[in-house]
């Protein structure tokens, strides 16, 4: 973990999570406005931590919400403190895109509605999607719904309208996302953690890690191989290992850069 995060009160901690086999134990602190990234193969235990984390997934282990066990916090306390996007799923009904991210604010109760049009502004705005206010979900492609998801989740949490919000979790974000949508997604997510908002994301772009993370947790076949700062769990040899690739790291403009040459 950073230096900088070592005053911020802890808003998530996990301690001894598993679900064996898939997951064994795991125990990290996230901050109050600090990026967690979670990285490793595929099966390696991501999505179920987020799942478990989230309070919705079973499994051992204790996890509380800014000191309170989730498992006693209901379902209309927890998407006040927290909003959990799951891997891509569009619904078969139609629904408009406005009214979709409206339903994203129903657990918070009246929100004034000049706070609620400002918010829909800033983000739509940041991710490109105001131009897709007036459609229904089922006419977007596979990035426009995943950036309308996106907007969803960050109202459910955002600071203006919700003053109980404490965390954001995000399982693959960037899927189906191109190049420049991908770059503003982090852009988002950087605003969120700066408003104090804590963030946990599985990834699989291992560059933008070592750019966006300020703490990484690198699992393996559901174990945690390291956990740290990006520049102290991402070693080449510690991936080569993990990923069963051969890698290299290369220095460009002052950033570290991952090369896979397999």
């Amino acid at each position: 973990m950073s230096d900088k995060f070592q005053t911020s009160s802890v808003v998530l901690s996990a301690k001894n999570l598993a679900m064996p086999p898939r997951l064994l134990p795991v125990s990290f602190d996230v901050r109050q406005g600090e990026i967690v990234h979670l990285i490793g193969p595929n099966g390696s235990g991501k999505s179920t931590v987020l799942s478990i984390v989230s309070g919705l997934g079973e499994g051992d282990g204790e996890v509380t919400l800014s000191d309170q066990n989730i498992k006693k916090l209901d379902l209309s306390q927890l998407a006040r403190q927290r909003c959990y996007l799951a891997q891509q799923d569009k619904p078969a009904f139609a629904v408009g895109v406005y009214h979709y991210l409206v339903l994203s604010l129903s657990a918070l109760g009246d929100v004034p509605i000049s706070q609620v049009e400002m918010a829909l502004e800033e983000i739509c705005d940041a991710l490109k999607i105001t131009d897709k206010l007036s459609r229904t979900i089922q006419q977007l492609s596979g990035g426009e719904w995943q950036r309308v998801r996106l907007a969803a989740a960050c109202l459910q949490v955002w600071p203006s309208l919700n003053p109980e919000a404490r965390l954001l979790l995000l399982d693959e974000p960037a899927a189906a996302l191109d190049i420049g949508q991908e770059a503003i997604m982090y852009q988002l997510v950087r605003k969120m953690a700066a408003q104090g908002i804590a963030v946990v994301m599985a990834n699989h772009d291992l560059n933008r890690t070592l750019r966006e993370a300020d703490t990484v947790l690198l699992l393996n076949n559901g174990s945690c191989v390291a956990k740290g700062t990006p520049k102290t769990v991402m070693t080449v040899d510690r991936l080569q290992s993990v990923f069963s690739t051969q890698i290299q790291r290369i220095e460009h403009q002052g950033q570290s850069c991952l090369l896979f040459t397999d």
